[in-house]
């Protein structure tokens, strides 16, 4: 028995000294200073989600949860330009979207879909009052951010406009430029994620009513940002740019999205397309586009090819992409494609350069976010691109639901803390709020 007993107390012993210690990780600053942050960047920034920036969207922005998180290793305050409703600001687009019932006239069912909430925005012309940390400003591109008189409100009122109604409400005067906000701050840290707009603009209008910011202005743009950043040795993370062609904005609607079901209706379309060598068959085929330099004008989608999801599916049901062609403001053809991917890996070269010069933390969010396709577990829960159901980005398929921005505070946090030795606590995913269903 006393054997026994002290096999026993030797084998509780070992397991003692197995147990792993919860209590070891100790939260630390590492090698830079979190008591006063900003972070810059656009729309992702500021907190935008479900199409519109609203309170309790930017209660769960990116910056935001990073701040609570700095918090724990001497982070100061953070303070952001709140809009003071849950619908959003006067900026033109509609009012923030929810989940409701959405006819779908290629199925002739209601569901839920997304659709503009009801009530009043907040005006542009309400500034806030106070000098804020996050920077972000929706819209903006990498030179916006050193324009000034981009937050004079006159300039809303302008053609063309040279103002941002996001910015209007807490530029620090008419003059002022978005860069030179900061001094106000004076950070110890900062995040800089911009450079998103420089594409995205020009995939939203299907390539046909903006263009593409050169590499080179970029370069200059975020160059000068991060000059002015680090010029009294602030230490700070820069983040890539993701390939904008891999959101559910336009990943959700396929190229051949054109099902048919009726023999009669194959035959009629066969008929009329014969003599431009365009076939059709029974299931899914490719949407019928415009294109100039096409015989006719017009010619069937091919693979990689991308149709946005803000196409009218009652015009989708009134003929478009079989007896009548897509407009081109709908669809992004290889050659624009080719565009957005060429500039996005020219940006991302820039971006990491400059991390390497100035000695910053590289957050790869075009891979990171590339990975969603696929899908990615987080403590149990899947998480993936698609539209509405995948929880990574909210119902304006381009911007993230507040469970994305956690996923984008991890990724900065485990950059900082490789770069700078820190030891932040990453913050649980599923805690955050996902989209609503009514």
């Amino acid at each position: 028995m006393k054997r026994f007993l002290t096999f026993i107390i030797i084998i509780a012993a070992v397991f003692a000294a197995c147990k792993p210690d919860i209590n070891q990780f100790t939260a630390s600053k590492g090698d830079a200073d979190f008591s006063r942050y900003v972070s810059l960047g656009n729309s992702i920034t500021s907190g935008y989600t479900n199409g519109a920036l609203y309170q309790s969207g930017q209660k769960y922005s990116y910056p935001s949860i990073l701040a609570q998180q700095f918090k724990l290793v001497g982070g100061g305050d953070f303070k952001q330009p709140i809009v003071p409703n849950e619908v959003g600001v006067i900026d033109g687009n509609p009012n923030k979207l929810i989940l409701g019932p959405s006819f779908d006239c290629t199925t002739g069912t209601y569901s839920l879909g997304p659709v503009p909430c009801t009530g009043t925005k907040a005006s542009p012309a309400v500034a806030v009052g106070y000098h804020v940390n996050n920077l972000g400003v929706p819209g903006a591109k990498s030179f916006h951010l050193l324009a000034p008189g981009y937050g004079n409100i006159a300039g809303l009122f302008t053609t063309p406009i040279t103002a941002n109604p996001y910015y209007v409400r807490f530029a620090s005067s008419t003059t002022s430029r978005v860069i030179d906000e900061v001094q106000y701050i004076n950070p110890t840290f900062f995040t800089l994620w911009i450079g998103n707009n420089d594409v995205l603009q020009y995939a939203l209008n299907g390539g046909s009513a903006d263009s593409i910011t050169s590499p080179s202005y970029f370069g200059q743009a975020i160059g000068a940002t991060v000059q002015a950043l680090t010029a009294n040795g602030s230490k700070g993370a820069i983040a890539t740019i993701p390939d904008v062609t891999s959101i559910p904005y336009f990943t959700t609607v396929p190229y051949n999205g054109l099902v048919l079901k009726d023999p009669a209706q194959v035959a009629g379309l066969n008929a009329a397309y014969s003599a431009l060598g365009i076939q059709f068959h029974l299931g899914q085929n490719p949407f019928i586009m415009k294109d100039v330099t096409a015989p006719g004008q017009l010619r069937a989608m091919k693979p990689g090819e991308l149709v946005l999801v803000t196409i009218p599916r009652d015009s989708i049901c009134a003929g478009w992409g079989s007896m009548k062609p897509i407009p081109p403001q709908f669809i992004l053809d290889l050659t624009e494609v080719n565009n957005l991917k060429t500039a996005v890996a020219a940006y991302n070269v820039i971006i990491a350069n400059l991390a390497a010069s100035k000695n910053l933390a590289l957050v790869d969010m075009n891979s990171y976010l590339k990975s969603f396709q696929q899908g990615v577990y987080v403590n149990g829960v899947m998480y993936n691109s698609q539209f509405v159901t995948g929880g990574v980005f909210s119902l304006d398929g381009i911007h993230p639901t507040s469970r994305g921005n956690a996923l984008i505070a991890n990724y900065f946090i485990q950059a900082i803390n490789t770069k700078y030795n820190s030891q932040i606590p990453m913050v649980n995913v599923n805690d955050y709020p996902g989209i609503a269903f009514p």
